[in-house]
């Protein structure tokens, strides 16, 4: 799960983490959060997410971070960004419009690249992270933020030992371990393995997908 492993996904095109719509969780649930236009939302590990286009046209402005600089190029290509690139220490930076994409290290985030983002939207980050990672993640994440934040996440929850990640399975009670001193609620839960065949033919015996409401407190 190290960098060259998800460069390399990129690079086989073997992304099935990758939707070809906008998330209709993200559409049903995003009101919840209470988001005021022109809050910078920030989409960690964002990939080339339909989902960033669709926050941008609400009135967000988006600040995703991705590791692959292919699929920031192949999501600007896609959809005639125009962008401009320059770096700074971490990253390689491309300002398009409303949307600020960084290309580097997660962990390379710091209070600064976060400071104007009040707002998270995680669909693809945290089950894309073995469980030691997630930690880290989470960590990294709230030690950046500015007070008052709000995440919007979605989750995957089935038996890890009917297959291996990713996307991995994040139950309830690790979400609440994780997040501890947030307030979390669970904003919707679903049974969605008949939405995912190659899961059930891979021997997945259940797969619930979750929607949370994390706050700062």
């Amino acid at each position: 799960m190290d960098a060259d492993f998800w460069r390399e996904r990129w690079q086989l095109g073997q992304t099935g983490f990758h939707k070809s719509r906008v998330n209709p969780l993200l559409q049903r649930w995003w009101p919840e959060l209470n988001a005021q236009a022109g809050t910078t939302v920030f989409v960690p590990l964002c990939g080339k997410s339909l989902d960033m286009l669709w926050l941008s046209e609400q009135g967000y402005p988006v600040l995703g971070v991705e590791l692959s600089r292919l699929a920031l190029e192949d999501f600007i290509d896609e959809h005639a960004l125009e962008c401009q690139w320059h770096s700074d220490d971490s990253f390689a930076v491309a300002e398009c419009g409303s949307l600020t994409l960084l290309c580097g290290d997660f962990f390379a985030l710091t209070s600064e690249h976060l400071r104007d983002t009040s707002v998270i939207y995680d669909r693809a980050a945290l089950i894309a992270l073995p469980p030691p990672m997630r930690k880290r993640y989470v960590a990294h994440l709230r030690e950046n933020l500015p007070g008052g934040w709000r995440l919007l996440l979605i989750t995957l929850d089935y038996p890890q030992s009917d297959r291996a990640g990713p996307p991995f399975s994040v139950p309830d009670a690790e979400v609440r371990e994780l997040f501890a001193g947030s307030a979390i609620s669970v904003l919707h839960q679903s049974d969605v393995l008949g939405d995912h065949p190659v899961f059930r033919d891979q021997g997945m015996t259940s797969l619930a997908e979750r929607v949370y409401l994390i706050s700062d407190c």
